[in-house]
């Protein structure tokens, strides 16, 4: 019998995905990683339906504490971008340093188990023309999630199942109803966890950043106003700068150093090309010349097309066809063809706004 491990956070996503391969005939047993206290999936009132989902289901649950790991890989890499003046994504980090990695760890070493499922949307493949396990995008494009997932390893991906990769949301809610699930009606969380579990995430920094307050100054280095902190900032942002002026204004910089914010029109926010570091290469090999590529550079941003030119040192620059729009450094760039992951990295930091 197929045995599998199914990280469940308490949502119906998980659940469906646990029910799905359970009614399929694996030998099921459910992971739950607590991550931080309080609400939100992945906090202590995620781990309470999750177990309620294993005892419907009668499988095993297990409950690994991965606080101090979720607090150094995750708070503590976000409080320290913000502070510096970027703005991170937790999620990929989250994925391949709290979850996925440390998860196919304990289902290897503590289970005997060599594979792991989760309830992402996307799907994994096998080339065997190149040797490589290939990530795509989910079926369903509204809820489709590899942007979060390119920094998995080829590893991680050869131990893993997404069993809702070509399902549409709305047949993982028909299923959970089926299905008779306890969390079949479960809100979908909308936000990133800390901000479930905090409110916001302006919330969330202020109880780990001191607020100092600064000039918030144009492009030419006028002093047009004043922030009460760098971190509530990040490029391409519009409302909340608190400046009158005859046209919009958006963040296209933040400099720690001076501790100031600068802004200016929209002309000033968008990017010919952009430098990306940490770069992982999941469904092809790093490349040796320049490629064509379409590059996402925010979750809901379309992807766009990019001539990709290969750098040394796990880093490559893309050029956009046409200059984009808040290119945030801190954020992922991730480059698709069609639906292939080919790849994506860190955004660095930006050429001198101006």
């Amino acid at each position: 019998m197929n045995r599998v491990v199914v990280g469940l956070s308490g949502g119906v996503d998980s659940s469906v995905a646990a029910a799905t391969l359970h009614r399929q005939g694996y030998e099921v047993v459910g992971l739950t990683l607590w991550l931080m206290k309080g609400k939100g999936q992945c906090c202590s009132e995620g781990m309470v339906d999750a177990a309620f989902i294993c005892e419907q289901l009668g499988i095993p649950h297990h409950i690994v504490d991965s606080r101090d790991v979720f607090q150094r890989y995750i708070v503590d890499y976000l409080v320290s971008g913000y502070e510096a003046g970027i703005t991170p994504l937790p999620c990929s980090q989250c994925n391949r340093a709290v979850k996925f990695g440390p998860m196919l760890s304990y289902s290897r070493e503590q289970l005997r188990i060599d594979q792991i499922a989760t309830g992402h949307y996307a799907r994994i493949q096998y080339e065997a023309t190149s040797d490589r396990y290939q990530l795509l995008r989910a079926v369903d494009l509204t809820k489709d999630q590899s942007y979060f997932l390119y920094d998995l390893t080829q590893e991680l991906l050869a131990g893993t199942l997404f069993p809702l990769g070509e399902l549409k949301k709305t047949e993982t809610r028909r299923l959970a109803a089926e299905y008779n699930l306890k969390t079949a009606d479960k809100p979908e969380s909308q936000d990133l966890c800390l901000i479930e579990s905090h409110g916001s995430m302006k919330a969330f920094l202020d109880k780990y950043i001191t607020q100092t307050s600064g000039e918030i100054v144009d492009v030419e280095g006028k002093v047009l106003g004043q922030h009460n902190g760098i971190h509530h900032y990040t490029i391409g942002q519009r409302k909340g700068i608190g400046i009158a002026a005859a046209q919009p204004l958006y963040v296209i910089g933040i400099d720690a150093g001076r501790n100031q914010v600068i802004v200016g029109d929209r002309t000033h926010a968008t990017q010919p090309e952009c430098t990306v570091g940490r770069v992982n290469w999941v469904s092809i090999p790093e490349p040796t010349a320049p490629i064509r590529a379409t590059a996402q550079v925010r979750y809901r941003s379309p992807a766009v097309p990019v001539t990709v030119i290969p750098l040394e040192a796990n880093r490559m620059k893309l050029v956009f066809d046409e200059p984009q729009f808040s290119v945030t450094p801190g954020q992922a760039a991730v480059l698709y063809e069609g639906d292939i992951l080919l790849g994506g990295g860190i955004i660095e930091r930006l050429a001198a706004a101006g």
